[in-house]
């Protein structure tokens, strides 16, 4: 049985701004840009849109702000989700749940922030996250601090459990700016070969430069519509087919925890896969394109396995064997992902699935493309998003 929430809601409209490494320009006026870009793009009126949806660790501005400076008459519906990669695209399925229960019409959801000139993730600024609490306390004095050291530990787990190398590591990055370069928002577009990923200077073994995402200033959005109202919309409406959040036993207690989890090797994409494939009466076959949430090379990896597109162990084969590049099997972050794109936490993956499956995305067009995934990654818990032409 599908999900009660099957195609009865669709993207309606997408925005962003220029990607940057210095924007000079508040995160508000960010954000209320790509929010006016996906209003625009949907060509709907703007006293239609009645609720705003947002995620972020406190470097976002509140959805109330943004509704404001964008002038909407009336807010029915707002939330704004503490969190990052593990709940991006989730937001979706919230959009989703808030039409068809009846309490928005029209919901835009956004992620802005100046994640290179203002407030850096993981950076000075962010003490109140990143603070010796809970497990964290046992191993901030050992060194353990930052995203890069947290995962650096998952992708050696993998190494040793699967004999995954780091030039399968190389090949998802290259992948990636091979994407980029025919992207014109991308902000990295000069090729990079597997030499030049081994060649990039460490920064948390097993990790290098090139296997870790971008710091970005820079902000995109969409609007989601009932199915019925999508119809009369100026886009080709893609359908909400599933949306799930969540994870495994023993996820820790903050973005500060990973630690309980048994094996760093083998994360959260198998424990919510069955959910979110069940909901769209699909499976991984089925998938034409994907954003798979790059915030490391070691992640996309890791989540290939999790969700089925190959057994555990098998990630590094599969994308040694080139089957996530444009032409390939499976064709992922055709814009050049959070690796070579932007940073924008995970949502311009979601943006970039809606221009494939109308079938607007230039010269990285997947021809055909009618399903596909977009992932949210947070180690122990993530969350996925099933789109439909």
């Amino acid at each position: 049985m599908t999900w009660p929430l099957y195609r009865r809601t669709a993207v309606t409209g997408i925005g962003w701004t220029e990607y940057s490494k210095e924007s000079k320009r508040t995160v508000l006026d960010l954000a209320a840009e790509a929010c006016q870009h996906a209003i625009e793009d949907a060509g709907i009126d703007r006293s239609e849109v009645d609720s705003v949806l947002c995620y972020g660790l406190g470097d976002t501005p509140h959805p109330h702000a943004v509704a404001s400076a964008l002038g909407l008459p009336v807010i029915n519906y707002y939330a704004y989700y503490y969190g990052g990669g593990n709940v991006c695209v989730a937001t979706l399925g919230t959009a989703a749940m808030a039409i068809t229960s009846g309490l928005a019409k029209n919901v835009l959801v956004f992620r802005a922030m100046n994640g290179r000139s203002g407030q850096r993730l993981g950076g000075t600024g962010m003490e109140a996250m990143f603070r010796p609490t809970n497990e964290a306390q046992f191993t901030f004095p050992f060194g353990w601090l930052s995203y890069p050291q947290y995962i650096a530990m998952g992708a050696r787990r993998h190494m040793i459990k699967y004999g995954t190398t780091t030039e399968d590591f190389g090949h998802v990055a290259v992948t990636c700016r091979k994407h980029a370069v025919l992207n014109e928002r991308a902000m990295m577009r000069k090729p990079m070969t597997l030499e030049d990923h081994q060649n990039s200077r460490p920064i948390a073994d097993p990790l290098r430069l090139y296997d870790i995402c971008l710091e970005t200033d820079g902000a995109c959005a969409l609007l989601v519509s009932s199915a019925e109202r999508a119809r009369d919309l100026r886009q080709p409406p893609v359908h909400i087919l599933g949306a799930v959040q969540g994870g495994g036993p023993r996820s820790g207690y903050a973005f500060d925890g990973f630690f309980e989890w048994d094996d760093l090797a083998d994360l959260y994409g198998s424990y919510i896969a069955p959910t979110l494939w069940s909901q769209a009466g699909l499976g991984p076959d089925d998938i034409d394109v994907a954003s798979i949430y790059d915030c490391f090379t070691y992640s996309v990896i890791a989540q290939l396995e999790g969700f089925g597109f190959c057994k555990p162990g098998e990630g590094g084969q599969f994308v040694r064997d080139g089957r996530i590049e444009l032409g390939g099997a499976l064709p992922i972050n055709t814009h050049g992902g959070l690796l070579s794109e932007a940073y924008i936490h995970g949502l311009n993956g979601a943006v970039e699935m809606v221009s494939q499956l109308r079938g607007h995305a230039g010269a990285r067009q997947v021809q055909g493309a009618e399903v596909a995934l977009a992932t949210g990654f947070g180690v122990t818990t993530g969350c996925g998003v099933v789109l439909g032409r």
